[in-house]
């Protein structure tokens, strides 16, 4: 079984996010994961992700009510085999803070989608609604292009 952590700063927005569409993702497609999300920051340990976070995945067929906030540990360098990072800031964190000895594969989101490499998924916790909706697509998409990659 393959593990993916998806990682942003507070783990409210972004990553839970992609969390929500890889695990429906590897469903649709049949893949055996193991899925989970964390931030680089402490911020919201613990809360819920943001309401609007929450409303774009409902639309989209998927509860993420009951998913709660964590930061990163360096155990999870070892137990995921891929730790998905949603933008450069968080990635160059990521690349900091990841301790020796370190076995997951670290990359973005996005660069597991043709023609995106190096892009980050736009944060939209500052913005209004609508930004929700392109994380989503965002997210969507780097979910489809990772579970592709990760077919055995």
């Amino acid at each position: 079984m393959v593990s993916v952590l998806f990682v942003c700063l507070g783990n409210i927005c972004r990553s839970p996010l992609a969390e929500a569409a890889f695990r429906a993702e590897a469903e649709r497609q049949g893949l055996e994961v193991e899925v989970d999300s964390a931030g680089t920051g402490d911020w919201h340990l613990g809360h819920a992700p943001d309401t609007r976070a929450q409303a774009v995945a409902r639309r989209n067929g998927i509860d993420i009510s009951a998913y709660r906030a964590r930061q990163v540990e360096p155990a999870d360098f070892t137990r995921y085999d891929h730790i998905i990072a949603l933008d450069e800031s968080n990635l160059a964190n990521l690349r900091a803070m990841k301790p020796e000895g370190a076995t997951a594969a670290i990359s973005l989101l996005l660069d597991h989608v043709a023609g995106r490499e190096g892009d980050a998924v736009a944060d939209p916790y500052y913005g209004d609604d609508s930004g929700f909706d392109t994380t989503w697509a965002d997210v969507v998409a780097g979910a489809k292009g990772l579970a592709q990659r990760l077919r055995p």
